[in-house]
This record gives C-alpha cells, structure tokens and sequence, in this order.
C-alpha cells in the first residue's frame, strides 16, 4: 500500500509534540510555529494550529459501539498493537474504546481501541487476525 498523508487541526505544536513523540513514538519531520510533520507508522500526518474545533459525533455504529466521525487511524500488527497498548495506559491516556476485539470468528476478526490526541482528536489503532481480509465484508 501507498503511505498516506493527513492534515489536521491541533490547539497547539507542544502538546501535539508530546502525545505524537514522546507516547505514540511517531518520528517528528518538518514543523514551524503553526504546524508540525510526523512519520505515523509509515503516514505522513501534518498537524495544524487552530482553534476551531468541531464538536464530536460518535454517530458511528460499529457492532453496537459509538465511534466518533469523523477520525484517522492506523492498521498495526499485532506486536505494534500490544506495545502502543501498554504504553498508551503507561502515559495514563483515556481509551474512549477500550481495546477489544470485534468480529469474533468472523471475516474481518480484528482488534481495535480509539483514544484522543491531547487536541481531541480521535485515533484509532487495530490489527486483523488476518490481514488479506482488510478489505472484505
């Protein structure tokens, strides 16, 4: 797959630095005053300051669950879910899911928990148990 590239709005570069770095282990890249480049597992995401938020809709249905839409993510294997699992609950970050599996024994079995950056954005991290099934239904 092609890396993918992400712009999205953050309330300031110091925080964003803190939760992308130092937490999640993201690589920084380029940054200015207003905006900061990160590597993301692969994915270049460009943070922008700003301070107009939208409110969050968690009008997403996912086997019974609200997820909040819009949000980004990213597809781990299983040893980078179990790792970012740990050190997500190490930095003491809210799950607004709690990592769990979804589809049991089904196609597109797959572990999945969402968090919010420290600008509340939504961050969704997930793993299949079988990879080819990523795009299957």
């Amino acid at each position: 797959m092609n890396p993918f590239h992400y712009a999205f709005k953050v309330k300031d570069i110091e925080t964003t630095r803190k939760f992308y770095v130092e937490i999640l282990g993201c690589e920084e890249g380029r940054s200015t005053e207003n905006w900061i480049d990160f590597n993301f597992f692969g994915n270049q995401l460009s943070a922008h300051v700003s301070d107009d938020f939208p409110k969050l809709d968690y009008c997403g249905k996912v086997e019974g669950i609200s997820v909040p839409i819009p949000h980004f993510g990213c597809l781990l294997e299983i040893e980078e879910f179990k790792s970012l699992e740990q050190r997500l609950i190490k930095a003491k970050i809210e799950f607004i899911v709690k990592p769990q599996k979804r589809y049991e024994g089904k196609i597109g079995e797959q572990l999945t928990m969402f968090v919010l950056d420290f600008s509340g954005n939504p961050i969704e991290f997930k793993v299949y148990k079988d990879s080819k099934e990523v795009f299957l239904g």
